[in-house]
């Protein structure tokens, strides 16, 4: 018996064309010198403008692009001549730190992740990339997605918190928003995805400090956002400064080339962070400026931010051979790619114009936006007395605290273009309430250690119905390289805020309404010398219809707790305190406090 089987021979599957994008990449690739390749690893910063230095650079193709170019004319006169003036006409890169807003300033990141709403944080995403976009600048360095868990750690503000679930909608959510769904879209920028990897657990909170951690908690834990990112489309990825098991990022080819591109498949460019090539040597993984660039090249580093290394390594390590040229080409590749893909070949200046930049910077719609994401971001821990909102019969509101009055805090830290002067403080926002007394007393600044501005803090307070308390850091403590060691406010804020506070609830139990004088006593039970055994401290007159309640408070002072001690000098000695409150010296409910002895 003969068995007959016919089988078909299985053909090889045709590779797919390459795309137009491809093919321009390509074709371009083959004309460039090694000197011009090498140029476009190159990513220096700029003073608003490029110099005339930096401009000679552009014409030599010595730079693929640029780091905070500043408003339209200056994009377009730096485009001009690459485009018009480089032997190549190659476009740049003009990146910028977009982090929550151009010139419209939205929340912080770490507040629009309160709001528990990525499609809000794609909308705040979507209005900075068409402001930034509008200013000529066609690649931000945001989102930041590093995962937080210590609070000490200053650029927590700029990333979603500590949770990789959340981290990782947040981060998918402005990659859409930055990008759009077609990059070369006048309304679009060219993400980046960082700092790549695991720069929030830094030991200690201390930024750029080392990270240790599992391989199981990085991948559970660290690196969920990046991924997300990456699976969003993101064009880009930034290494970070930390240094992960003993390897620097930007010289981790696990890292960058296994992981990243390996194993998550990304395929667009990754940048170093701002001279994080050079600081390898810092590391002490390389003992020469060459030899980091080499490492980071290896790494998988595509573009050098700052450190020029690149540009004055590579050639001569190339003709040592101690780096293939495929390296170089790959690079390259991924970095005209993405010019490819943001449609610069074909409009280098991305729709930007002067004209179209003063149109969209802080258009009313954006400005809206902005007041309904920061409405949403809104946490309220706490409400004693359901004391929020603030009813009508709260006709006089004190306003207390040095934030109260103070536009730059307002903007938070990396407020890119935001003005001051754009900004509404609270104390601003309140007074257009119509029929609204609202006064405000600074009471201290927020760094300073006098006490001189709380009495007049306190005596405001007692006139009003309703005192808000405004206290907290300045725009510049928190963010890069502004680590804390201790959480507390900063200055003597915590003491203005700890001025001691007594309340009592009165209520009219009668048919008919009434004034009752609420009377605050205090004593002092162990002292120096001997007090009084009640000594008044505070009244205030509250009229009440039948049946109703109000509570009331008092602010208790140095004044009103001090005396003259056995060396007759006035002070508050510590111990234990004793409140009454009631409409006479005699009964009245009670309660008590310690006066500690201030720390050394």
């Amino acid at each position: 018996m003969f068995l007959c089987a016919t089988a078909h021979a299985q053909q090889p599957t045709a590779s797919p064309p390459p795309s137009p994008v491809d093919r321009r990449v390509d074709s371009l690739l083959a004309r460039m010198t090694l000197e011009e390749k090498v140029g476009q690893l190159n990513l220096p910063s700029v003073d608003t403008r490029p110099s005339a230095a930096q401009m000679e650079m552009v014409r030599k193709g010595q730079v693929g692009g640029f780091l905070n170019v500043t408003g339209a004319a200056a994009a377009r006169d730096a485009q001009r001549v690459a485009v018009t003036e480089s032997r190549l006409h190659i476009p740049l890169l003009l990146g910028y730190d977009v982090i929550h807003g151009y010139r419209t300033t939205f929340p912080i990141p770490l507040a629009v992740a309160a709001s528990w709403n990525p499609a809000a944080a794609e909308s705040v995403a979507h209005v900075a990339a068409r402001e930034a976009a509008a200013a000529g600048v066609n690649w931000t360095f945001a989102p930041m997605v590093d995962i937080a868990r210590d609070p000490r750690w200053g650029r927590i503000a700029e990333g979603a918190g500590e949770d990789p679930y959340l981290g990782s909608a947040m981060a998918a959510a402005q990659v859409r928003g930055f990008q759009g769904r077609d990059l070369r879209a006048a309304d679009a920028v060219l993400a980046t995805v960082k700092h790549f990897g695991g720069y929030g657990d830094a030991e200690g909170g201390r930024d750029y400090n080392t990270v240790d951690v599992s391989d199981r908690t990085l991948r559970e834990i660290y690196l969920p956002p990046y991924r997300a990112g990456v699976d969003a489309g993101a064009g880009s990825i930034m290494t970070s400064f930390n240094e992960i098991a003993g390897v620097p990022s930007t010289a981790n080819r696990w890292l960058v080339t296994s992981l990243l591109r390996g194993e998550w498949k990304f395929p667009g460019f990754v940048v170093s962070d701002w001279t994080s090539i050079a600081e390898l040597v810092a590391h002490g993984v390389a003992g020469t400026p060459g030899e980091a660039g080499r490492l980071a090249l290896d790494a998988g580093v595509d573009m050098d931010m700052v450190s020029e290394i690149y540009l004055d390594s590579l050639p001569a390590l190339l003709r040592a051979r101690r780096i293939p040229v495929a390296a170089v080409d790959r690079a390259v590749r991924r970095i005209l790619r993405a010019k490819a893909m943001l449609g610069l070949f074909d409009d280098p200046y991305h729709g930007a114009t002067p004209e179209r930049e003063q149109a969209v910077l802080l258009a009313p719609e954006h400005r809206a936006l902005a007041r309904r994401v920061a409405r949403e971001a809104i946490v309220l821990l706490k409400n004693d007395g359901n004391l929020l909102p603030l009813g009508p019969q709260r006709r006089t509101i004190a306003v207390i605290g040095p934030i109260g009055d103070d536009r730059a805090a307002a903007l938070g830290s990396w407020s890119a273009h935001g003005d001051p002067q754009d900004a509404v403080t609270l104390l601003a926002g309140l007074k257009e309430r119509s029929g609204i007394d609202v006064r405000y007393a600074k009471g201290a600044g927020i760094l300073d250690t006098s006490t001189a501005g709380f009495a007049e803090a306190v005596a405001l307070a007692r006139q009003a119905d309703v005192a808000v308390l405004t206290l907290g850091e300045a725009a510049d403590m928190s963010g890069e390289a502004a680590s804390r060691s201790m959480l507390n406010l900063p200055g003597v804020q915590e003491q203005l805020l700890e001025a001691v506070r007594v309340g009592v609830t009165v209520t009219n139990s009668g048919a008919r309404p009434g004034v009752e004088v609420a009377q605050l006593y205090v004593r002092d039970e162990t002292g120096s010398v001997t007090r009084p055994v009640r000594s008044l401290a505070g009244f205030k007159r509250v009229a009440l219809a039948p049946g109703t309640s109000q509570q009331i408070e008092f602010v208790l002072t140095d004044r009103e707790l001090g005396c003259y001690c056995l060396d007759m000098r006035f002070a508050v000695e510590p111990g234990r305190f004793r409140v009454f409150v009631g409409g006479s010296s005699v009964g009245g409910v009670e309660g008590a406090f310690e006066v500690v002895p201030k720390a050394r």
